[in-house]
């Protein structure tokens, strides 16, 4: 009897051993196929519509058709200020002079405008918050009235550089900075540098700048070479940024209705 049980209960010692190394066995194969699943690429279906990429576009929202140069000659865009106040670093945009005043070559301000309008229409896409700074009291209207229309800011006023470097102090809360600052004039008069530049410099906020040729372009993040205080270059100037950012925000509704969402990475 003695040898019966302890036979039986061998047997059954052996049977839960191989029971539970054939299941260990089954588990560590089923996370393994697993596991070869999930390294492997997800093959899309290839007839779902394919999410299309903004950023591999060249001009993705056509601003190149927003004006033409005869647009900018008509605006005085190609007017700049008294040779004294040249900034070397204007040069290269600068055509030649005319009765000791600047001439700003038109070509090279075309191509800088185009530049800065898709780079706003494409934070316009991506539901950024653009940012309007002028302190040229003559044009301020124009300013603040632009960035209404559009839907987003504008600040018209004298600049404290803690509105950008210390928000939480100046504002009482944490607080949301713009994604580019737009400045139509980079100075607060003839010689003094507008402050927010400098702040938007320090916190990595991008810049669009209507450069004069008493600007220096190296400090702004995409310098247009134009006329900064005439008010109907000002009044070109907004017209076109209002359009490329209403370019971005359609473009941005169009995809949220045919795919349902707007790509934040999309795969080349």
């Amino acid at each position: 009897m003695w040898r019966k049980v302890k036979a039986a209960d061998f047997l059954k010692s052996n049977l839960n051993r191989v029971f539970v190394r054939n299941a260990a066995k089954t588990a560590f194969e089923t996370e393994t196929d697993a596991g070869d699943k999930r390294s492997e690429p997800v093959q899309r279906d290839a007839s779902a519509p394919s999410i299309e990429n903004p950023l591999k576009h060249k001009d993705y929202f056509n601003v190149h058709k927003l004006f033409t140069i005869k647009d900018l000659f008509d605006a005085r865009v190609h007017y700049g200020h008294k040779e004294g106040t040249l900034n070397e670093h204007m040069l290269p945009y600068i055509f030649g002079s005319r009765l000791g005043v600047t001439i700003i070559d038109l070509n090279q301000t075309a191509l800088r405008l185009r530049e800065a309008l898709n780079f706003i229409a494409h934070v316009s896409f991506r539901d950024g918050i653009i940012l309007f700074i002028n302190a040229n009291r003559q044009t301020s209207h124009i300013v603040e009235k632009t960035a209404m229309e559009c839907g987003q800011y504008s600040h018209c006023r004298k600049f404290n550089k803690m509105t950008f470097l210390n928000t939480t102090k100046y504002f009482g809360a944490i607080t949301r900075l713009p994604d580019v600052c737009v400045f139509l004039s980079t100075h607060n008069n003839v010689f003094e540098e507008h402050a927010a530049i400098s702040a938007a410099a320090c916190v990595l906020i991008p810049t669009v700048a209507i450069v004069d040729s008493n600007s220096d372009p190296t400090i702004i993040t995409y310098p247009i070479p134009g006329n900064d205080d005439t008010p109907c270059a000002i009044e070109l100037y907004c017209k076109l940024f209002k359009e490329a950012i209403i370019l971005g925000r359609k473009k941005r509704e169009e995809m949220l209705q045919k795919y349902g969402t707007i790509p934040m990475d999309i795969e080349s």
